[in-house]
């Protein structure tokens, strides 16, 4: 996810807006990383960064934003702290996301409630789910050292808000950075690498393609 080059000082300031594009693998505790060196257009990988991530997803009482694809979520650390809006995944499978600044309150921003107005009008907005998620990130760098990929080891657990469930898993997750490949044909040569790659060190198919989705037994 891209860091958010909005003010922030004013909840109202127009979002930062980014494509995400990603695939996930479940893997159990213990397995060893992948190796990432036979990736195409990949020369490096980064130390690991540590990261503890806690957000909280929002949604009317109807789960009016799930049914529709979309989802809010108000989350503290990482590089990306703040609010965001996650919608409707494309044919490509990506989704458009738009990232406004924590701010000082906790009320869902102005800019974020006037976006989802067309799907949840002026319902109240309650929680739906919390993750709490220890990631260490790693960059996969090109020869010039621009962003091709980030891998993340992620440890989530979670709390369905309603239901009072919690869950816990461990997944592997790969996002296209501003240096992946953009043609289809390439961008599909590039995941199907991901994929024999993480499927030789253990990973398996993710049950969910979303971690929300997962938190709510989807």
């Amino acid at each position: 996810m891209s860091a958010a080059d909005a003010d922030a000082g004013s909840a109202a300031a127009a979002p930062a807006r980014s494509i995400e594009i990603e695939l996930k693998f479940d893997v159990d505790a213990g397995v060893p990383l992948p190796d990432w060196s036979g990736l195409p257009g990949v020369a490096s990988v980064s130390a690991g960064e540590a990261r503890s991530l806690d957000a909280m997803y929002i949604d009317t009482d109807d789960a009016a934003l799930a049914r529709a694809g979309y989802a809010l979520r108000r989350r503290t650390g990482g590089p990306d702290a703040g609010w965001h809006i996650k919608g409707p995944r494309r044919t490509d499978g990506g989704r458009i996301e738009l990232h406004w600044p924590l701010g000082g309150a906790e009320a869902v921003p102005d800019g974020a409630r006037a976006e989802l107005a067309p799907v949840v009008g002026d319902a109240a907005l309650v929680p739906l789910a919390r993750i709490r998620n220890e990631r260490v990130a790693y960059l996969l760098l090109s020869e010039s050292g621009e962003v091709v990929a980030e891998f993340a080891d992620d440890h989530v657990r979670t709390t369905d808000e309603r239901a009072g469930i919690e869950r816990e898993w461990q997944e592997w997750e790969i996002e296209l950075g501003p240096a992946g490949p953009t043609d289809p044909a390439a961008r599909a040569a590039f995941f199907a690498a991901v994929e024999k790659a993480a499927t030789a060190a253990g990973a398996r198919a993710a049950a969910s393609d979303s971690k929300l989705a997962r938190a709510l037994g989807h």
